[in-house]
C-alpha cells in the first residue's frame, strides 16, 4: 500500500486529478452560459465542481477572488501531502503565486483592499514598513519591493533555490520554466487579441510536457501551472459575468 511522500503514489494522485481537467470542450459548453447562477449550475461537473466550490450566486468579486485563492491554497496542501518531503518548500512557495498581483498593487503605493486581511499572506505584511515582515509567507520578496516589477522575478529566484537540483539534463523541469517564461514573453509582445490563442499553446505544450514526465518530480510543478492556468481561465468567465452581466457569450 503507498502512503503519502512516496513518489509513485504522488504521481498516481496528480494523474488522477490531471484527468479530470476541462477539455475544450467543457469549457466550450460553459461559454455559452450568459447568466451568473446558470453558470454555476453548469460548472457543477468533476471539471470545475474543485472550483466553484462555495461560491455563491449572489458573490461579488471579491468573494470570488476570496473563494479561488482558497480553493487553490487547498490544491497546494494536497500537492505537498503527496510529495516526497525534499520538495515541500518549492511546492509551498508555488502557493504565494496567487498573491503576487496583491503584492505588486501593494509595493506600488496602492492602498489596502477590504478583503485582503481574508488572504493569509496578505494578513502578514508588516503594516508599519509597509513591506513583507521577516519571516512572514512573502518576507523572500522584500528586497524587491523597492521596485515591484522584480517581484515575478524574486518569486521566480526565491523557487529555484527551493528546488532540488535535477539528476538529469535536460530536466521536464527546466522545460516547464522555459515554456512559462516564453508564455509570458509572448503576452508582453503581442496583442490582447492573442491571448487566448497563446494560452491555449501553452496548454497544449505544458500537457504534452507532463505526459513526459508523469513519474518524475516535475510532473507536480507542470500539473500545478496548469491547475493555475484553469484557475485563471474560470476567474475570467466569473468575473466578466459579476462585472459585465450584460455581455454575451465571447466568441
Amino acid at each position: 500500500m503507498r502512503r503519502c511522500g512516496d513518489l509513485e503514489y504522488a504521481c498516481a494522485r496528480i494523474g488522477a486529478r490531471f484527468g479530470e481537467r476541462p477539455n475544450e470542450a467543457a469549457w466550450r459548453a460553459i461559454a455559452v452560459v450568459r447568466g451568473f447562477a446558470p453558470f454555476l449550475d453548469a460548472a457543477r461537473t468533476p471539471a470545475f465542481r474543485r472550483w466553484i466550490r462555495g461560491i455563491a450566486p449572489d458573490a461579488t468579486p471579491h468573494a470570488i477572488e476570496s473563494a479561488l485563492s482558497g480553493h487553490w491554497r487547498a490544491l497546494i496542501d494536497e500537492v505537498l501531502a503527496w510529495m516526497p518531503e525534499r520538495w515541500g518548500a518549492a511546492i509551498a512557495w508555488a502557493g504565494v503565486l496567487v498573491n503576487l498581483p496583491s503584492a505588486q498593487h501593494l509595493a506600488r503605493g496602492g492602498a489596502p483592499l477590504s478583503w485582503m486581511p481574508d488572504e493569509p499572506a496578505l494578513r502578514e505584511l508588516d503594516r508599519n514598513a509597509g513591506s513583507p515582515a521577516p519571516g512572514s509567507a512573502l518576507a523572500p520578496l522584500a528586497p524587491a519591493w523597492s521596485n515591484p516589477e522584480r517581484l515575478l522575478r524574486a518569486w521566480t529566484d526565491e523557487w529555484s533555490c527551493r528546488v532540488p537540483r535535477p539528476r538529469e539534463a535536460p530536466s521536464p523541469l527546466a522545460e516547464c520554466g522555459r515554456l512559462l517564461a516564453a508564455h509570458r514573453e509572448a503576452l508582453v509582445a503581442s496583442p490582447i487579441a492573442d491571448g487566448a490563442l497563446a494560452r491555449r499553446t501553452l496548454v497544449a505544450r505544458l500537457s504534452s510536457l507532463y505526459r513526459r514526465a508523469t513519474l518524475d518530480p516535475a510532473a507536480a510543478f507542470i500539473f500545478l501551472a496548469l491547475s493555475a492556468l484553469d484557475m485563471e481561465r474560470l476567474r475570467g468567465e466569473l468575473l466578466r459575468r459579476t462585472v459585465f452581466p450584460r455581455l454575451g457569450p465571447l466568441g
